[in-house]
């Protein structure tokens, strides 16, 4: 994965502290924010103002942070509202592209080759990660937001006046719980396959995988007994873990070296996983031929060449 440096893009990976190993995450730098009437979000300024048809969404069908905005377009009856952009699972030199391939759409904006010119088209001078999901606002031609836990949150209530279904995934009342939990699923698990599997030093690694495997442990003891993790009911705390938890068994178990347990021999979350795989619209989602193909080919410096493994076989409804 390259960066953007003052507008130029380079094929150097810079993600992984040169004294520890750590791998770290850069600050999303894009974070205005929808709302109903176009008033001032939480992180960034007004003027984006929830109008159907006039976003577009940018996504990787392997990204767990991408399927998470896409996972809360389909839940919220906005498919029809809000125009989605796929791009290439594979990701090599000039990073997310729209070059050929099944399920890849070409770029609507400038016919760009790869995601980085819709970057600098928003911003010529941009400096960092070109990241999936981005939202593009086609009437100011600007990129809104880049934060896939904003995405997520916006499309859960800024279109509920012009079209969207009422299914609330942050409810008042359990918002502090959802955060706290959020909070905690973000560092050990979503993030915390990334910081193992991107670890370059044993103890960066082993930093890493422990509490990841205790974070699964505390949320299989959640479930005991519940459908979902907060109240009696689907909320983004469950969406934001699902997405890493689809792509566990298949892809950082063996990949990122998260094998210490499968998502499979955790019933509770198993059944979570299947739970929400389940819900209308939400299996279409789901690619598993981008998921295996993104992780084991692009990442050279984990898989120099480039070897798909036969399994294990991902969850599935029913199973």
């Amino acid at each position: 994965m390259g960066f953007l440096k003052n507008g130029e893009w380079h094929d150097e990976w810079a993600h992984n502290d040169e004294d520890s190993g750590e791998f770290e995450r850069d600050e999303s730098a894009f974070r205005n924010w929808i709302t109903p009437d176009g008033s001032p979000g939480p992180t960034g300024e007004g003027g984006f103002e929830a109008e159907p048809g006039r976003y577009r969404l940018y996504i990787s069908l392997a990204c767990p942070w991408a399927h998470r905005a896409n996972a809360a377009r389909h839940l919220k009856g906005l498919t029809d509202q809000i125009e989605l952009v796929v791009v290439h699972w594979l990701m090599k030199e000039g990073g997310w592209s729209f070059r050929e391939g099944s399920c890849v759409t070409p770029d609507p904006l400038m016919d760009a080759d790869h995601l980085h010119q819709v970057y600098t088209r928003a911003k010529p001078d941009f400096s960092g990660h070109v990241t999936v999901p981005v939202l593009w606002d086609t009437k100011k031609e600007t990129i809104v937001n880049n934060e896939s836990a904003d995405i997520l949150r916006m499309l859960g209530s800024a279109f509920d006046q012009c079209g969207a279904n009422d299914l609330d995934l942050y409810p008042e009342g359990h918002r502090d719980e959802i955060d706290a939990l959020n909070d905690r699923v973000y560092d050990a698990v979503n993030n915390g396959v990334y910081k193992a599997g991107f670890a370059t030093s044993q103890e960066a690694y082993e930093k890493a995988v422990g509490p990841l495997f205790e974070v699964l442990d505390e949320l299989e003891e959640r479930l005991e007994g519940r459908d979902w993790l907060v109240d009696d009911r689907l909320t983004e705390a469950d969406i934001r873990l699902w997405t890493t938890l689809i792509r566990f068994d298949p892809v950082y178990h063996t990949h990122f070296k998260c094998n210490i347990r499968r998502i499979a021999d955790y019933p509770n979350l198993a059944a979570l996983t299947r739970r929400i795989l389940a819900l209308d619209g939400i299996e279409q989602t789901v690619n598993f031929e981008h998921i295996r193909h993104h992780y084991y080919e692009s990442h050279e410096r984990i898989n120099p060449y480039g070897i798909v493994p036969a399994g294990p076989e991902p969850l599935v409804p029913g199973a």
